[in-house]
């Protein structure tokens, strides 16, 4: 069966006055069910608050816009509350339960990628709403609530049946949330803009890893991540993840093209990508991305904490390991092409800027 890896725009699942929630369909983008993964796009308008969930499945945010404040608890822990903003990565692992509000004018914009083994459905996040229509207490009887909680019927009623909304309400600007606590956001979030690069490439790129050394909770999410910045016609190494990770891509801005090879050396992608894409690589397919002027900008998580990479282009790829004689015997060419071959590409790492 064909591989349908043609990127996708998320689509509209819910939302209104305060803001919406987009997800990306495993029906619409098969390779979702097929290496389960998840992805979902959270947009809160001015005053927009994401009402108290949790998931089934673990999860990387990433802030793609604005700024705003985000509420994590921790199974059997205290709120932390963080303030959050462009470039922003969490790790949330399974079980926690969040909320999240944009007091800014600017529109607060999160991308959700994560693994769905443990979910409800392959490929697609299920939240469980703590509160609203479709909360998980309007589903038991008043009995139970009013003794699990210790109040009376009137009070369970109020509590249960007040909030109309579903996921994401506009609360009156002069209702007062709660301040983030600076010391809350260690080992809780990583700017990926802000923290030190681990490839800087002149006039071709730079990479920011997320793993477990610098977001120690990514161990606990099960998934590594890193944020990509490709120059203006500048071009990512063809490469692989050699420990059968999936990569998941999101990109961020800008636009360029993007070629897949796979099984048996088809090409089984080759497309445009833009801001807003989302598309998946196959355990051990080989990618690259040329960029457009514009430049490229990528967030992926991959589907282990601390990711490895094979590169077969550049400084460090598997060429500049073989042997000479091994490079002939595979290649089947003279000395002479070998050697032009080998002499190319000694500097270069990863990213190659656009030719003179």
């Amino acid at each position: 069966m064909d591989l349908d890896l043609s990127p996708q725009l998320a689509k509209k699942v819910y939302g209104g006055d305060g803001g919406a929630y987009y997800a990306w369909s495993p029906e619409e983008l098969p390779m979702l069910q097929q290496g389960n993964i998840g992805a979902a796009k959270l947009a809160l308008e001015q005053y927009g608050f994401a009402l108290p969930r949790y998931s089934d499945s673990a999860k990387v945010a990433y802030v793609l816009q604005g700024c705003g404040v985000a509420g994590i608890v921790l199974p059997e822990k205290e709120e932390k509350v963080i303030s959050i903003k462009k470039g922003d990565a969490i790790a949330l692992p399974f079980g926690v339960v969040t909320w999240w509000y944009n007091k800014a004018d600017t529109e607060l914009v999160v991308l959700f990628l994560g693994d769905t083994k443990t979910a409800q459905k392959p490929g697609s996040f299920t939240d469980f709403f703590l509160t609203g229509p479709n909360g998980i207490f309007t589903g038991f009887s008043t009995e139970f609530v009013s003794r699990a909680w210790n109040v009376d019927d009137t009070i369970v009623n109020k509590l249960v049946n007040s909030q109309s909304s579903k996921g994401i309400v506009k609360l009156d600007p002069s209702f007062k949330m709660p301040e983030p606590n600076l010391a809350h956001r260690n080992g809780m979030a990583l700017n990926c803009e802000e923290a030190p690069l681990d490839v800087d490439i002149k006039d071709g790129g730079k990479v920011v890893v997320l793993n477990t050394k610098n977001l120690p909770l990514v161990g606990e999410v099960g998934l590594g991540a890193d944020l990509v910045r490709l120059n203006g016609n500048s071009m990512c190494s063809p490469g692989f993840s050699c420990d059968s990770a999936l990569q998941v891509t999101y990109i961020v801005r800008g636009s360029g093209r993007a070629q897949v090879v796979g099984v048996d050396g088809k090409r089984v992608l080759e497309t445009t990508v833009k801001a807003g894409h989302l598309f998946i690589v196959p355990r051990f397919f080989v990618v690259s991305k040329i960029s457009d002027p514009v430049g490229l900008e990528w967030f992926s998580i991959i589907t282990t904490p601390n990711p490895v990479f094979t590169h077969l282009a550049g400084r460090t790829s598997v060429w500049k390991a073989l042997s000479p004689q091994v490079l002939q015997a595979a290649f089947n060419v003279p000395e002479d092409v070998e050697k032009e071959f080998s002499s190319k590409r000694t500097a270069e790492e990863i990213f190659f800027p656009p030719p003179n």
